[in-house]
């Protein structure tokens, strides 16, 4: 390691420290009491909600920038509050920016630039390292998060969520920052890539020494590369932020109970869910023959837009084609695959929200004015009404600043529907949210609300990218079990997803998809060569 890459390990010291977010009564920390030494890796566990990504942002100094902007338009909106202290080597964070890097629960919202290359380079060029010495930290955190692949002047706008969230991490292992703060840094990967980030994060402590703090639901991936295991519960007036707190061995012997009860993905736990038509505990039913809803013929999809040459339109390379799938009526269907192989990009164009490259996407749905055509042509109010969509970033869907604002936004506008805000607010918890405002909640509770938000419209298709991101195992097991009763009830449930579990639970078809189909060399990008991608 040369000098400009030596990296001093941060300490974490927290006394009473807690968080209340603009708007909502209760806090969303409270009371933490907290010691993290130089160089100790440390595993923040607890339920959805607990607060665990806001105490991120506030080590990475963002707290207040991205709570102050959130509540535009929020009714009764009032200003966040702070208590007790949060220091960073005896600082407060927000005058130690740059010794921490997050990486946030929406890979998205860090792409900042264009092109790989330039994107990892951004965090390095703003901390002054020298031109010299940051495409070769370029070249090694791209090799250390699986982006290798990729040439330098890759576009960032044709990366999947996954190859994203890859690559946001490439660009804070390229800073070198004493504490690296990961917030679900495994959710949208593949099995293959879930390791392959692991791995990479150790590496790159093994390397640097840095303080490590990451956010994970599921204990097992991360376990055996942490000191410690901090349990968060969620903020009350009076209870302590810590519920548990100690070596992972120590923590997970002793009070596996409790982490369960917790909603803990323990190592070997599986959450019991509700029992399909049919089905044997925990597991669904076979399909039935459910009447054909969808059906895509042939299909080639990508996300690119069509290119013109003179006078000639030249079609985008499909990411996948030759794709055959029906969606029937009471059935799911599980799309599976690698990272960047065109799930999300397929799901969005059996959604009729992206135009098919080729074949064809057609709705036999019984509706007098949209059977047998592509839902793409349908107008809005239509597709709303029949498909219900829940992207991958569930920013992405909201539109009003308070949550039974959200939820009533759909049924407002179709006519029908708000009958079963009530049903939904319980069902999935988020009935003592109603006035906070959608952008400052959870991960697990944003995820949460875009699928209420969807099923408000009463859909007879529910197609959802990544729908247990987030989740503890108590939110995970609620989610699917309520998805089941709405096959049961008729709704046809299209998923992407990365976990095995939910698949399971869902039963059904699975359509899994291979490797993504390559661009021919004429039409790649460029060599990974870093004056090519330097500015």
């Amino acid at each position: 390691m040369t000098s400009s890459d030596s990296v001093r390990p941060a300490a974490v010291t927290a006394r009473g420290w807690g968080w209340r977010h603009a708007g909502r009564s209760l806090p969303a920390v409270h009371g933490l009491d907290l010691d993290i030494q130089p160089g100790e890796r440390v595993l923040l566990l607890g339920p959805s909600g607990a607060g665990k990504s806001t105490l991120l942002h506030a080590l990475a100094g963002v707290l207040g920038d991205s709570d102050s902007g959130a509540h535009d338009g929020a009714p009764d909106a009032e200003d966040s509050d702070e208590t007790g202290s949060l220091l960073i080597d005896g600082a407060p964070p927000r005058a130690q920016r740059g010794r921490a890097g997050l990486m946030q629960q929406d890979p998205e919202t860090q792409v900042v630039l264009s092109r790989v290359g330039d994107d990892v380079a951004f965090g390095a060029e703003n901390l002054s390292v020298p031109r010299r010495d940051i495409w070769r930290r370029v070249e090694e955190a791209l090799d250390d998060a699986g982006l290798a692949h990729l040439p330098l002047d890759h576009p960032t706008s044709a990366l999947s969520g996954g190859q994203k969230q890859r690559l946001a991490l490439a660009g804070i292992l390229a800073m070198r920052p004493g504490l690296l703060l990961l917030d679900e840094p495994t959710a949208n990967l593949d099995p293959d890539g879930v390791l392959e980030v692991r791995d990479a994060v150790g590496r790159c402590l093994d390397k640097t020494g840095a303080t490590l703090v990451v956010v994970e639901h599921r204990v097992g991936v991360w376990k055996d590369l942490v000191d410690r295991i901090v349990v968060l519960q969620p903020g009350t007036a009076t209870d302590s932020a810590v519920l548990l707190d100690g070596s992972p061995d120590q923590v997970l012997a002793q009070a596996r109970e409790m982490l369960v009860a917790a909603g803990v993905w323990v190592p070997g736990y599986v959450p019991a869910t509700r029992t399909r038509n049919n089905g044997t505990d925990g597991m669904a039913a076979a399909p039935s023959g459910g009447d054909l809803l969808l059906a895509a013929e042939d299909l080639a999809v990508s996300r690119e837009q069509p290119r013109r040459r003179r006078f000639k339109a030249i079609p985008p390379v499909p990411v996948q084609s030759g794709i055959t799938a029906q969606v029937r009526a009471g059935q799911a269907l599980t799309i599976t695959g690698p990272n960047g192989s065109g799930k999300s990009t397929f799901a969005l164009t059996l959604a009729g929200l992206l135009r098919p490259v080729s074949g064809k996407v057609s709705a036999t749905l019984d509706l007098s004015d949209g059977a047998g055509i592509d839902p793409y042509k349908w107008k809005a109010e239509q597709l709303i009404a029949r498909i219900g969509t829940v992207f991958q970033e569930p920013e992405h869907q909201f539109v009003t600043g308070r949550v039974l604002d959200e939820l009533m936004f759909g049924p407002r506008h179709l006519g029908h529907g708000e009958e079963r805000v009530d049903e939904l607010l319980e069902r999935l918890r988020l009935t003592q949210l109603v006035d906070a405002n959608p952008y400052t909640l959870s991960g697990g509770e944003k995820r949460r609300l875009s699928v209420a938000t969807v099923l408000a419209a009463h859909p007879r298709v529910l197609i959802l990218d990544e729908p247990t991101f987030g989740q503890d195992a108590n939110t995970w097991a609620e989610l699917a079990s309520f998805l089941s009763e709405l096959l049961d009830a008729g709704t046809a449930v299209v998923s992407v997803t990365h976990d095995q579990e939910f698949s399971d639970v869902l039963g059904g078809t699975e359509l899994k998809f291979g490797a993504p189909r390559l661009k021919p060399a004429a039409q790649q990008a460029g060599p990974r060569n870093p004056e090519v991608a330097a500015p």
